[in-house]
């Protein structure tokens, strides 16, 4: 017998952590973001950000990309599959918050 908890153990560590939950989950609301808009409605220091955002971009989340000659401006965006990973996530979330909320342990 399953319980919604074992599914848990399935959920995507890179997106999960946190900050990166709070990462991107700013840019599903955007088609990309500057750093220090990301900066601000994260949070996160600049050091913690671009840690993260190394992170995210290693595992295929993110695009980062460094525009400007006189003013480097620092944007960022979510891949497909960073799209696709963060919907996902979030649909799981919610299932095991639903499955969990209503799950009765039987006697056996």
């Amino acid at each position: 017998m399953t319980t919604p908890f074992e599914d848990m153990t399935e959920i995507d560590r890179l997106v999960h952590d946190p900050s990166r939950l709070a990462i991107t989950s700013a840019l599903s609301a955007c088609e990309s973001a500057d750093f220090l808009f990301l900066q601000r409605v994260t949070g996160l220091s600049k050091g913690n950000l671009s840690s993260h955002l190394a992170k995210l971009e290693k595992g295929g989340i993110v695009r980062i990309e460094k525009t400007g000659q006189r003013r480097p401006r620092t944007v960022v965006s979510l891949t497909e599959p960073g799209r696709a990973a963060a919907a996902e996530h979030w649909d799981r979330l919610l299932r095991l918050h639903e499955a969990a909320r209503t799950w009765v342990p039987s006697e056996s």
